[in-house]
């Protein structure tokens, strides 16, 4: 039985201005759909059919746009944010009792093809309370912020990078509930601050993705993955 998966959709999407000022980054039109529904299908077609999305800002826009997921074959719920901005940790730590355990997570602003049941199983034989998806990124699609050696994560940092960082978080983690139970709730704080504590715990597998992710967080990325979606979804001739 595959995992539950968190989509973290909360954020205001400040970089995507002025197209995020009436619409929330998740439904951002992509290949003539929004953006939400490609990752919907993404996931279902790897077996992914219980999804959460955490949701803050516009985020009656997203539930009244996805309904309960039944058009694309998945099933939805929704968790809003609040009145206070949690940031990314702590609106995961909010949502824990609708989430089963353990969990995948990833970023609503992200289009990852990987092979997610081996991501799962490694999970699983680590043992860990957290795995983190890198990529070989060598600075290419943003700044590489992971040490990775030997199959293992040596060192996770996105403010002190270093030039023998060479992969970046892909953007997929999973999780255990005991992951989060370090922090309080209701209290605002960023997942890479639970990537962290778990490293320095010895809690935090890794597994190394082979193809590169594609995301609508920056002008740039939303115009590449716009680009990739079209040639991925084109008749064939």
């Amino acid at each position: 039985m595959s995992l539950p998966v968190v989509i973290l959709a909360g954020g205001l999407a400040t970089r995507l201005w002025p197209i995020t000022e009436r619409i929330p980054k998740a439904l951002v039109p992509v290949a003539g759909r929004p953006f939400a529904v490609h990752q919907l299908e993404l996931l279902r077609r790897h077996g992914l059919l219980d999804i959460i999305l955490l949701v803050g800002y516009l985020g009656e826009m997203v539930r009244d746009e996805l309904g309960d997921g039944s058009r694309w074959g998945v099933r939805l719920q929704y968790v809003f944010d609040g009145p206070d901005p949690l940031g990314t940790g702590g609106a995961i730590r909010r949502a824990l009792p609708h989430i089963g355990d353990p969990f995948f997570v990833l970023y609503g602003d992200s289009y990852l093809e990987c092979d997610y049941t081996a991501v799962e199983r490694v999970f699983h034989d680590t043992g860990r309370k957290g795995l983190m998806t890198v990529y070989r990124n060598d600075d290419r699609w943003g700044h590489s912020n992971v040490l990775f050696a030997g199959g293992q994560i040596v060192r996770y940092d996105k403010v002190h990078r270093s030039p023998d960082m060479r992969h970046i978080d892909y953007g997929l983690g999973v999780f255990r509930h005991s992951a989060f139970t370090n922090q309080a709730n209701d209290y605002a704080f960023d997942l890479a601050t639970v990537y962290q504590e778990l490293l320095a715990g010895h809690e935090l597998g890794g597994f190394e993705v082979p193809t590169r992710f594609y995301e609508i967080g920056s002008p740039q990325g939303l115009e590449e993955t716009r680009a990739y979606l079209a040639r991925k979804e084109a008749p064939v001739r």
